[in-house]
Order: structure tokens, then sequence, then C-alpha cells
């Protein structure tokens, strides 16, 4: 049995601003959970780098100071770490495919770290649903 490795390498992370580009640039899909609303696109399996790649954007107009977006990017990271297997089992079981996510905050204020990994359950299950 192949043993989970529960990390975020920096394959995994978008880096590439020619997919992300494409990922905004309209026509992909979209789907909020409040506070997080995230975009995705699904990739041939020549591109890209790994199955799956994430960006997490949290604007300057909710959060002023820089000290709350990186602990609000810190809460989402961790809770897609967690379960980010939710979609790459999925993934696996299609063959193949490949997926960019970029997850946007929607809210003004901070929420629990708890919170923030239903949203994010909810977020990836909706994906995986929506790929059947």
């Amino acid at each position: 049995m192949e043993e989970r490795k529960y990390t975020l390498t920096k394959s995994e992370r978008l880096c590439s601003k020619t997919l992300i580009e494409r990922l905004f640039a309209g026509g992909n899909s979209s789907f909020p959970a409040f506070p997080l609303r995230v975009v995705y696109m699904w990739l041939e399996p020549s591109e890209g780098t790994s199955d799956v790649s994430i960006l997490i954007s949290v604007p300057k107009k909710r959060f002023k100071r820089a000290v709350k977006r990186n602990a609000v990017k810190r809460q989402v990271r961790e809770a897609y770490r967690r379960n980010k297997y939710l979609l790459l089992d999925a993934l696996k079981a299609q063959g193949g495919k490949r997926l960019v996510l970029a997850f946007i905050w929607l809210d003004n204020q901070l929420r629990s770290s708890e919170e923030v990994e239903r949203k994010v359950q909810k977020l990836l299950t909706h994906i995986v649903e929506s790929m059947q």
C-alpha cells in the first residue's frame, strides 16, 4: 500500500503566469462556499507538472495588513494539504486528468481554521462530483 504524504510541494503550487491568465480569462468553472470561492480549469495530461496545482489569493481589498492576509493563506494552505487526497484519488480513478485550482478569499473577517477546513472540503468534493 502506498504511504500518503500530506505535503504541499513547490510543484503543486501554481506559478506559471500563462496558466494563471488562462485560469482567470473566463469560461472556467467557479463555485463559492463562503468565505471561499474556487476557480478551476482542466488541463491536458501533457500540461502542468503535477496532477493538481493550486493558487491562493487573499485580496488587499479584504485585509490591508499583510499579517492577516498571510494568516488566511496559511489556513487555506493547511486545509488543502490535509484534504487534497479527496481530489487526488478521484483524479487517479479518472486516469490522467490534470487540474489547476485557485482559492479566492471573499470575506472581510478572519475565520476559524475548522470552518476554513470544512469549506475547503466542500469545495473539493464539489469538484470531484463535477468530474463524474
